[in-house]
């Protein structure tokens, strides 16, 4: 038998979508491991750099917001100024979960395949799900980005930020760290706190590092306000027009969409980590990677140092990858390439309809690889209220009915 939706992906989207689709009594079924990223790719003890108003997950009815979590639980927190730990981000949304979203199944997709009148999913245990419609909120996990000069490493000795959330077995070795975002940065501090000798190379000629937010009150405070308007993305207009005109966005011209979208917000690392890396650890900049291979038990990495035109060499036991991802729907492991192949993109990015709606009919994507159609909102877990809502309507205006062909053939 057909569903009308299958939701692909447990976090803040695929959660807070869920939680829209419960309230209206749609019928769907979601798979994934609650906050299965946040778990599994994100330090626990990592404090995040978004504020804690940013962090929502989003009911209908607006009834299970962090604040309230995290009153009720004890945490301290605070809308702005109070960064939260990544072990009470997780425990928040699995009890958002268990409240909005019990039939939640901890499942994961090992096909997705186009069908005559839907999609086909089969789950790790062996089942086999028909979706007439399937919402991919997958974020990026799927994606990690190694340079082509180190993809030749044995894997044991490199790792993409994403792989470890632990790091004390790193203790007393030597460890570069390549990049020069969030990412990177925060890495590099756990594995100077866990006694590595560790240090930043990067490309770029400086790090950036937010600053700390400073107490404003009064007529200052307003006056901030009016020059850099706060929003779920950070400060600045060009931040709060993101998060208010996704719409407006979306009718821009596909280049002018995608240049604003990876330029604006990028690599930026929290003060709450940058901290420990701009008093302990060491940054060289403008330095391109340009070879690495093992050289006996050491990993072997040559740099172009891009402002004075010279080569540079370092030996080291292991190199973290902080380089970003590159989103594609052809990178995602369990969707059948044919399937890829058929969705539209504008630089590999998906084009999406007003809807979240794909190319292929009955197709949506919300979160990160909806970036490039609403803008870098879709990037955060800020923009998981706007993908719920819209989302949700159009499953509510459409109103699927199963077709009798599907009928007869479930």
């Amino acid at each position: 038998m057909y569903i009308d939706i299958a939701i692909i992906g447990a976090g803040p989207y695929g959660l807070s979508l869920a939680a829209h689709l419960n309230k209206q009594g749609t019928n769907f079924r979601i798979f994934g491991h609650p906050m299965g990223f946040w778990r599994d790719h994100v330090p626990r003890m990592l404090r995040l750099k978004a504020e804690g108003f940013a962090l929502d997950l989003f009911d209908p009815d607006r009834r299970s917001t962090l604040e309230r979590f995290c009153r009720e639980r004890g945490y301290p927190y605070a809308s702005i100024g109070k960064p939260i730990p990544n072990n009470i981000f997780i425990e928040y949304g699995e009890a958002f979960q268990k409240t909005h979203v019990p039939q939640l199944e901890p499942f994961l997709v090992k096909h997705l395949s186009q069908m005559r009148d839907g999609f086909m999913l089969t789950l790790d245990t062996g089942e086999n799900v028909f979706a007439r419609n399937v919402v991919m909120a997958i974020g990026i996990q799927h994606f990690p980005c190694i340079p082509p000069a180190a993809r030749n490493l044995p894997p044991e000795r490199f790792s993409h930020t994403f792989n470890e959330t632990a790091f004390d077995q790193f203790a007393g070795k030597r460890v570069a760290v390549i990049g020069a975002g969030a990412s990177a940065v925060d890495t590099a501090s756990f594995l100077h706190e866990a006694g590595a000798e560790t240090f930043i190379c990067t490309r770029r000629p400086k790090i950036w590092i937010n600053n700390p937010p400073e107490p404003i009150k009064g007529l200052k405070l307003l006056a901030r306000r009016v020059k850099k308007p706060l929003s779920g993305l950070g400060t600045g207009w060009r931040s709060r027009m993101a998060c208010d005109l996704p719409d407006i966005f979306h009718m821009l011209p596909a280049k002018l969409r995608l240049r604003i979208t990876r330029g604006h917000l990028g690599p930026a690392a929290s003060w709450v980590t940058g901290q420990v890396v701009r008093e302990k650890v060491p940054i060289w900049l403008n330095l391109d990677l340009q070879k690495a291979h093992m050289h006996g038990q050491q990993v072997h990495l040559e740099f172009q140092d891009i402002k004075v035109d010279r080569r540079c060499t370092v030996e080291v036991d292991h190199v973290f990858f902080g380089t970003g991802v590159q989103v594609a729907p052809e990178r995602i492991p369990f969707m059948d390439p044919a399937l890829a192949h058929a969705i539209r993109k504008d630089d590999n990015m998906p084009r999406l309809s007003h809807n979240f709606e794909s190319s292929v009919p009955g197709l949506y994507f919300i979160g990160p690889l909806a970036a490039g159609s609403f803008g870098p909102m879709l990037r955060f877990a800020w923009g998981a209220r706007f993908a719920a809502r819209r989302l949700s309507a159009r499953f509510r205006r459409q109103s699927v009915q199963l077709p009798i062909s599907q009928a007869a053939s479930a």
